[in-house]
């Protein structure tokens, strides 16, 4: 089973009087068991975050993507520059699912992308390391007020992660496809509009042409004597 919890914090930091953003999704196992399955079936855009050197959840942000209709600039967050008050969520709630975290102060939480993560044959069930890089947040205590809100929005439900899986990638498809096509349509317009500027210089450098040779010196009777010169050469 996994835990779904939903994230106002964006909302919260706008103010009352700004246009609400969606909540913001955050997710974790209820057991290492499925933490592993988590750690297999995580997002592109999944953020893990873990408190540092103690046993706690693996709580997971679910960053707003395109693919899934999030608006552009929710959308273009990302896992190395996250609103604080989004950070403070997922910190609140993964010290609130650690048995001796959560009886601690100033602890410090990691956080890193799941595609970061590392999992090897002899690890122990839920163990994870890194590929690379990751941060750390201070967490000074527990914020009742935030791991409330946070839990009157939980959810538990059955998770079919492969099920999940095709459906994104379906998903992801056809918002590749919708913006290669959108692209392609962008630069069709644009070869037409290159296309019809240079005909239009083609016609004035055209009429300048005929112009002068019809008020040049000469004009018509000049055209006249050199085909009459022409046929008298030849003759």
């Amino acid at each position: 089973m996994v835990l779904f919890f939903s994230s106002t914090a964006l909302a919260a930091a706008d103010g009352p009087d700004a246009a609400a953003p969606p909540p913001v999704t955050l997710y974790m196992g209820k057991d290492k068991f499925e933490n592993e399955d988590l750690i297999r079936y995580a997002w592109p855009q999944d953020v893990w975050f873990h408190v540092d050197k103690l046993s706690s959840a693996h709580v997971y942000l679910r960053l707003p993507d395109r693919a899934d209709g999030a608006p552009p600039d929710a959308a273009a967050m990302s896992w190395d520059a996250l609103p604080e008050a989004l950070l403070a969520d997922c910190a609140q709630l993964v010290k609130a699912n650690s048995i001796e975290g959560n009886k601690k102060d100033n602890l410090m939480v990691i956080y890193t992308p799941a595609s970061n993560l590392k999992k090897t044959g002899d690890m122990a069930v839920g163990q994870v390391s890194f590929k690379s890089d990751k941060k750390v947040l201070h967490v000074a205590k527990r914020e009742n007020a935030v791991v409330n809100r946070l839990n009157k929005t939980k959810v538990e439900r059955a998770v079919d992660h492969e099920q999940e899986r095709v459906d994104r990638l379906k998903r992801e498809s056809t918002a590749s496809r919708a913006v290669a096509n959108a692209k392609r349509k962008e630069a069709e317009e644009l070869a037409r509009q290159r296309a019809a500027e240079k005909a239009a210089r083609d016609y004035a450098l055209l009429d300048q042409v005929d112009d002068e040779d019809e008020g040049g010196e000469g004009g018509p009777q000049r055209k006249q004597q050199s085909v009459q010169e022409m046929m008298d050469d030849f003759m």
